[in-house]
Order: structure tokens, then C-alpha cells, then sequence
């Protein structure tokens, strides 16, 4: 009987018959080449891997003084910084077979399957070993379990059954599970306890230093011309991950091609950049001259407020050419080296800065316009952080008033406060940018008439270097 209902569903190989099966990708010889050389940004996330490396070597060192490796590697990070390629990396370092699979793939339609996988997975590592089992985006299994009836029985099926593998390894049998996600507050806490994943590797975003080794290891690829300066673009792509790296490097190397180049030069990689912050320049987007005049002014603004405050960011590049992201122009700012911690004068600086496109077209035209939308975001969202999270006011001194949740995908904030205290926030956020906005209005009118040049300047070419804004601004 059960050969028959076997042969009516298509044999062993079936569908049906393969979806207690783990699917795992194995990469047997040192997976694809890749190694720690490779890795370039993340030199604390590389040194506390090594450690497993060198364990997977040589396993007797640390045995005859008792000690034993993690069981779990948890890696934590926003998305793109390299975590996979880590796990790949700490593979081709011990050359061991490299076992990968996502969160999501033990996730299945019937209740029993995802616990099936795991087994099945685990069952093969242990024929293996010693070898790595990577879990990529392991919060789709692993999320805290609420303790309600009802819930998903299957996804909390496959989280016990991979708890219960990650214990039952019997000693160290050379087993190492490598696990990443840009969710670590989401995932139960019997997963992270020692004993599971008791090491956790943060791979954060590159610093200045991170992000010029990063663009030297994908710049070997192309082919560069030997006026490009690794370190400014460095500097002017703050806060991108290894992935947007990556991204300009071939965006740049496009650019080149499109022009007839076989050559990547410098403005090739500046303009990558752009089109990875701002999109591409919208070539049929014709603006008529009024427009054109306001975008001027609105541009011109920023910069002008910027230049003629202390401690802000020197301005490196304006623009009034359209961009595929809906920006009608945009001003550049590039610090000199990483920041990692700002004054309250400085945070007031930054909105004033962006109050000032709106100032100069207030000042100048006596109208105002949509255009400054993204301004007043980007102004309200470091105003209400000030008061809500950084404790800069002397109402509400170092009290939380706001909780911060996703760090990694952005940071959702949620206010922790009474609907009272809510309305004096927002009337405290108000107070700030009116503010600020009064302090911008006040510089460009003090220096309207370097305001009309930078504009005419600026009108004319469409695009100018912050040192060519400099000099126009110096000159007496």
C-alpha cells in the first residue's frame, strides 16, 4: 500500500517526499575562494573570527587548557556590511565544507517540515564535521516566542527543534554555527544565551579608514586612472555600507563605459556617489527659468548658512541639475575625518542649514515653495531627537522621552511619555526650528549680495565644487 501511494506521488524524489529535506548549499573547497583578505572595514569583526579559524586548525591547543569555542557566532549589523561574506570568509580561512541557508527557507506550508529541515541539516554537519553551518537572517526563525495560544505553531516548532540541536552537540565535535541578522532585539533569548549563540560579533557600518580599504579591495577590479583619490571619495560617501561601496566602484566603472572611456577616473566615482545618494541626472527634465532661478537661490541658501556658521561640514558640491529621485538640486556637505559624537551647537548649526533654502526664497521672492519638504523633515527629526533623546533642554534634562527600537533598519522611534508632555515636546520642536530658521533668515540677509552672485554663478554653470564656491565667497 505504501509503495503504491509512493508511486502515485511520484516516487522518493517527489515534492512531497523531499520537504523534510534541508536544501542547504554546500560549499565543500574553501567556499569560492573567499578569505579574510578579501573582507576589508571590519578589522574587530575579522580578529574576533580568527579565533574560530585558528580552533578549526587546531582544536588540541585549546582543549589541553580546558577552554572551548563558542557553540554559536551570532554576526549583528545593518544590512550590507558583510556578514555573509564573513561566514564565507571564516570557511575558506579553515577550509572546512561551509553548510549555508537562509531563515526563511525553514519556514513551510506544513507544520513539522521547518523542524524536519533542521534535523536533516544538522544531521549533515555532523557527517562532516568539522564544518561551518551558516543561518543567514535568522530572525525569521528565531523570534521571541509570546507565549500566546494560537501563534505560528511551525515557525516555533523549527525554533525548538534548533534550540535542542545547538545543545545536543555532544562535546566539541568541531560543529561551528555562524548565525546573522540586523534584528538581534527580536530574537528569543534562549537562542543568545551561552550555551547557543553565545558570541556576538558586531559588524557595524565602515569608518573613514574601513571605507577606503573597502573601496581599494573592489578597486582592483577596474581599471583606474592614477588621479583617483581613494581617501576623498572616502570621505564623501559617510555612512555608506561595504555593499554601497561596492556599488559606486561599478556604478563608476558603468559611467566610464557609457563616455567610450576604459578608463575610471575621478569624476567618475564622484558622480557614482550622487547616484546612489540622489539618483541619476533626469536629462528631459526641463525646468523653466523661474524654477531654475528658485532652485538657485534654494541651493545657494543651504550653502551660504552653512559656510558662514562654525563648526559645519565645509560644503563640497552644489548642484541645480534634476535628479531621478525627485531632487531639483542639492548641496554637499563633506566632513574632513569621522564624527562620532556632535555638540548641541552643532546639531542647532545642521537645522539651521536646512531652514536656509527656505529662508533665501523667502527673503528674495517673498513666496515659498515645495520645495523644502525634505528640509522640514530632516530639520524636525534632529530637533525632536535633541529634545527627546539627547536631553539638550533644560525642561526635561537627561530624561527619556523617547525609546528607539530597529536600530540597524533605521530605528523606529516610539515617545515613552504622557499625552501632556507629548504637547510640550512638540511645542519645544517647534520653538527650536522657528528658531534656527529665524537664525538662517538673519545670515542671508546680512550677506544678500554674496547671495545674487553665488547665485548668477551658479545659474549659469548648473553645477559648482565647493572650492569654486569658496573662492567667490572670499573674495572681497
Amino acid at each position: 500500500m505504501a509503495k503504491k501511494l509512493m508511486e502515485h506521488a511520484g516516487g522518493k524524489n517527489s515534492m512531497a517526499f523531499g520537504m523534510g529535506k534541508s536544501n542547504a548549499k554546500i560549499y565543500v573547497q574553501s567556499s569560492e575562494g573567499i578569505r579574510f583578505s578579501d573582507v576589508a572595514g571590519e578589522d574587530e569583526a575579522k580578529e574576533n573570527l580568527s579565533e574560530i579559524v585558528d580552533y578549526l586548525h587546531n582544536p588540541k591547543k585549546y582543549t589541553d587548557v580546558g577552554a572551548s569555542m563558542p557553540k554559536g557566532v551570532l554576526l549583528v549589523g545593518p544590512p550590507g556590511t558583510g556578514k555573509t561574506m564573513l561566514a564565507k570568509a571564516v570557511a575558506g580561512e579553515s577550509n572546512v565544507p561551509f553548510f549555508s541557508m537562509s531563515g526563511s527557507e525553514f519556514v513551510e506550508m506544513f507544520v513539522g517540515m521547518g523542524a524536519s529541515k533542521v534535523r536533516d541539516l544538522f544531521g549533515q554537519a555532523k557527517e562532516k564535521a568539522p564544518c561551518i553551518v551558516f543561518i543567514d537572517e535568522i530572525d525569521a526563525i528565531g523570534k521571541k516566542r509570546d507565549g500566546q495560544m494560537g501563534g505560528n505553531d511551525e515557525r516555533e516548532q523549527t525554533l525548538n527543534q534548533l534550540l535542542t540541536e545547538m545543545d545536543g552537540f555532544e562535546g566539541n565535535n568541531g560543529v561551528i554555527i555562524l548565525a546573522a541578522t540586523n534584528r538581534p532585539e527580536s530574537l528569543d533569548p534562549a537562542l543568545t544565551r551561552p550555551g547557543r549563540f553565545d558570541r556576538r560579533v558586531p559588524v557595524e557600518l565602515p569608518d573613514l579608514a574601513g571605507r577606503e580599504a573597502i573601496l581599494k579591495v573592489h578597486a582592483k577590479k577596474i581599471k583606474a586612472s592614477d588621479d583617483v583619490d581613494l581617501h576623498t571619495i572616502a570621505r564623501m560617501a559617510s555612512g555608506a555600507s561595504g555593499a554601497e561601496l561596492a556599488n559606486i566602484i561599478n556604478e563608476a566603472a558603468l559611467r566610464a563605459v557609457r563616455s567610450g572611456r576604459t578608463v575610471v577616473n575621478e569624476s567618475d566615482l564622484e558622480e557614482s556617489i550622487e547616484v546612489v545618494i540622489a539618483g541619476y541626472q533626469k536629462k528631459n527634465a526641463v525646468l523653466s527659468d523661474q524654477e531654475k532661478k528658485v532652485v538657485a537661490y534654494h541651493e545657494i541658501g543651504h550653502a551660504l548658512v552653512a559656510a558662514l556658521q562654525s563648526h559645519s561640514a565645509p560644503v563640497q558640491k552644489i548642484t541645480i541639475i534634476p535628479r531621478t529621485s525627485g531632487a531639483l538640486g542639492y548641496t554637499m556637505q563633506v566632513e574632513q575625518g569621522d564624527k562620532y559624537l556632535m555638540t548641541k551647537k552643532e546639531l542647532e548649526n545642521k537645522i539651521a542649514t536646512f531652514t536656509g533654502g527656505r529662508a533665501a526664497e523667502e527673503i528674495v521672492f517673498g513666496e515659498i515653495t515645495t520645495g523644502a519638504s525634505n528640509d522640514i523633515e530632516q530639520a524636525t527629526k534632529i530637533a525632536r531627537a535633541m529634545i527627546t533623546r539627547y536631553g539638550m533642554t533644560d525642561e526635561f534634562d537627561m530624561v527619556a522621552m523617547e525609546n528607539v527600537t530597529n536600530q540597524y533598519l533605521g530605528g523606529d522611534t516610539s515617545l515613552s511619555c504622557s499625552a501632556d508632555t507629548q504637547k510640550e515636546i512638540d511645542e519645544k520642536v517647534v520653538q527650536l526650528v522657528k528658531a534656527e530658521h529665524e537664525k538662517a533668515r538673519k545670515i542671508l540677509a546680512e550677506n544678500r549680495e554674496k547671495l545674487d552672485e553665488l547665485v548668477m554663478y551658479l545659474y549659469e554653470k548648473e553645477t559648482i565644487t565647493g572650492d569654486e564656491f569658496m573662492d567667490i565667497l572670499d573674495r572681497k
